[in-house]
């Protein structure tokens, strides 16, 4: 529960980069020991949104440009390996998953749910891989610019571009052609990689 709220928190911008993470106070807002706190923080730091320092404890993490750039580099060999693995096993009930919450997505206003929605199309199509310690790898660095990309997608008014790639995607994950998906997954990430970097910058 205190790790996914603290996320939840760190992700919309509410808690931003740099900001202290008093532990004290946290642990009587969410009515639990110092203990359990610390164990909700430890897993943030796993992963990479809050770090521990000497006298200040716990602060949320910032990226930088150059982090930015490294966390989509192992974004897209993680992403394209999953996406190879996965569409021979792509039955027709997750590409139906896929078209609807692209539908759900035209349909949002909200940038919280857009990224969401997002994460969720991406999960679907790469899940059939059947390896959940590579799923789990590929959300952690997508949490990392999640809080960034949330702000990005409003601001530069992405999500047009990003739905009609994801429609691409999807096309070419029914027609079971991995090269041709994975050549639209590399521009699909790496335009999404420049606009952010160029935010940051």
């Amino acid at each position: 529960m205190i790790t996914n709220i603290l996320r939840e928190s760190i992700l919309s911008g509410e808690l931003s980069g740099g900001v202290q993470l008093k532990q004290e106070e946290l642990a009587t807002k969410f009515s639990v020991s110092m203990s359990a706190l610390r164990e909700g923080l430890k897993n943030l730091e796993a992963e990479g949104l809050v770090s521990f320092y000497p006298n200040r404890g716990a602060v949320v993490t910032e990226l930088s440009a150059d982090e930015a750039q490294e966390i989509f580099d192992i974004r897209l060999f993680l992403e394209l390996g999953a996406l190879e693995l996965a569409i021979p096993n792509l039955t027709k009930a997750d590409l139906v998953e896929a078209e609807e919450i692209l539908k759900k997505a035209d349909e949002e206003t909200l940038s919280k749910h857009w990224s969401e929605l997002n994460w969720q199309f991406h999960e679907t199509l790469y899940r059939p891989a059947n390896r959940p310690k590579l799923l789990s790898l590929i959300q952690n660095m997508h949490n990392n610019v999640e809080r960034y990309m949330r702000l990005y997608l409003t601001t530069l008014h992405y999500q047009t571009k990003s739905q009609e790639e994801h429609r691409a995607l999807l096309s070419a994950c029914v027609q079971g052609n991995i090269k041709g998906a994975q050549k639209i997954l590399r521009k699909h990430m790496a335009d999404a990689s420049i606009n952010l970097i160029e935010y940051l910058s």
